[in-house]
């Protein structure tokens, strides 16, 4: 089964959350498992770097003079990136500007992506050697075009492969003016609640809920909330009409590369069978960052984007309260300046007991998983999340809001009394109901027999992507068996 991923990010060569993760490990597992797999992915500045890529061709699309290049990698040829350096090459990150505001093109530059996937798919790329796949998996709003260019093609007599779109964060949708239809080319009269419309904006996101034939989600529970009007961010009435045709899929993580056993970010290594390097990565971690090396301090950490979603806020309202006590913090990410600003003046006012690093830094999150004793991810809601496992699998039991794939993924160990439980879940989504899960957790870490089992539980958990792969690939066999398209 030939299979084509279709993402605007991909770590380590771009990622701003989960997304990058995902398209990074699951085509990867997906390859090892027999899949015919390519993935196409913007070009951005950086990385990788050209040395270590090799043109295949020049691609052209319909209704423009702009011209995009094909390049794969040298060592793992199944990876092509889109150069177009007018749209992908510039400061920032892939969606905003250094400031942190959304590019004003951000319509042009990904469907320009999304339309040279589709001449990718259709054959139309002649230097490919005819490779054309049966299932094309998107991934989020900035591809999906690519189901509603293809059903156009059908339109007109074209045979195309199947489409799968996983929603990775349904509250990132892609809206924009209607007048964008215009300039991008395509057809007004879709534009109308059943089709490309979401409450007067013409939407990349809707396109793809609309018009894939499959879709899936990151994990089981979300796939039930975003059918809610409570999570479904205006589209649980369309997602509720496609129940039939949505799946959830819990992500995994690359053991491998979280690996506490063989990391190599890592001052010690450890594992369930011993702790011993993880009170020493303790130690690393509070003497790198300045706070006050005292073994007995509860220390938590919190990597994430500082945004409201990711209840950052009410971690910071806590922060006055919790500096009274035998506590340390850590957060690491970028996000709402307010936000920044507030969690930098918080560590300035606790030197040694908080610390706020404003910066994406691979190397040090890893760190950070390894040398806390707790890991926060309070999210108001979290369609799968990633930290809550990599925290499992460093001995970091994570304390997590009960939603979405926090749900799926952490058991509540109550008062720690019997051996049960991988995590503290709380719920609802307040700085209360957050308190009084830390205050649980922290009673539990006084007592390190008690705290070492609940750390062993977490670390025997399996949430790689092997599992995942399987489900995806059953997902895949299901359309290309018993779906209606013509095959190729």
């Amino acid at each position: 089964m030939r299979v084509f991923f279709v993402a605007s990010e991909m770590a380590p060569f771009s990622k701003t959350g989960g997304l990058g993760d995902v398209t990074a490990a699951l085509p990867a597992i997906l390859r090892a498992l027999g899949t015919d797999i390519r993935i196409l992915v913007p070009l951005y500045p950086d990385r990788p770097r050209m040395e270590d890529l090799r043109k295949l061709c020049t691609v052209h699309i319909p209704f423009s003079t702009t011209t995009g290049e094909l390049w794969s990698l040298y060592d793992q040829p199944y990876i092509w990136f889109l150069r177009q350096p007018e749209y992908f090459h510039r400061p920032g990150g892939p969606y905003q500007d250094p400031r942190g505001q959304d590019w004003r093109d951000n319509a042009e530059r990904f469907a320009f992506l999304n339309r040279v996937a589709v001449e990718i798919v259709q054959g139309r790329v002649a230097e490919l050697d005819g490779w054309r796949p049966d299932i094309v998996h998107l991934h989020d709003w900035q591809t999906g075009l690519v189901p509603y260019l293809l059903a156009l093609e059908e339109k007109v007599g074209a045979n195309r492969p199947a489409t799968v779109f996983t929603i990775h964060n349904l509250a990132y949708q892609g809206r924009f003016a209607p007048e964008m239809l215009r300039r991008l080319h395509l057809p007004e009269e879709d534009f109308h609640p059943g089709g490309t419309e979401l409450y007067g904006s013409f939407s990349f996101l809707k396109a793809g809920l609309v018009y894939a034939d499959r879709l899936t989600t990151v994990s089981p529970r979300y796939a039930h909330e975003i059918q809610t009007p409570e999570s479904g961010m205006g589209l649980d009435g369309l997602l509720r009409t496609r129940s039939g045709d949505l799946t959830g899929i819990l992500n995994g993580i690359d053991t491998t590369i979280w690996n506490p056993g063989a990391d190599p970010s890592l001052p010690a290594h450890f594992n369930s069978g011993s702790l011993t390097g993880k009170s020493a990565c303790k130690t690393h971690l509070q003497s790198l960052l300045g706070l006050d090396t005292d073994h007995g301090m509860f220390l938590l950490g919190m990597i994430s984007r500082l945004v409201e979603q990711k209840g950052c806020d009410l971690v910071l309202q806590l922060m006055p309260e919790l500096m009274r006590r035998r506590i340390q913090m850590v957060i690491l990410g970028t996000g709402d300046r307010h936000l920044e600003q507030w969690a930098q003046e918080l560590a300035a006012r606790y030197p040694g007991r908080m610390v706020a690093k404003i910066a994406f830094d691979e190397c040090l999150s890893h760190q950070i998983e390894a040398g806390i004793d707790a890991f926060l991810m309070p999210s108001r809601f979290e369609p799968c999340g990633l930290n809550q496992m990599y925290s499992l699998r460093y001995g970091s039991p994570p304390i997590v809001h009960e939603t979405g794939g926090l749900a799926d993924t952490i058991q509540d160990a109550g008062d720690g009394s019997r051996d049960q439980g991988n995590g503290f879940i709380f719920r609802p989504a307040t700085a209360d109901a957050l308190r009084n899960a830390i205050d649980r957790a922290e009673s539990i870490f006084v007592q390190p027999e008690q705290w070492q089992r609940l750390q062993r539980r977490g670390m025997a958990e399996d949430y790689s992507w092997q599992q995942t792969a399987q489900q995806y690939i059953t997902l895949y066999r299901s359309i290309f068996l018993n779906g209606s398209l013509e095959k190729y």
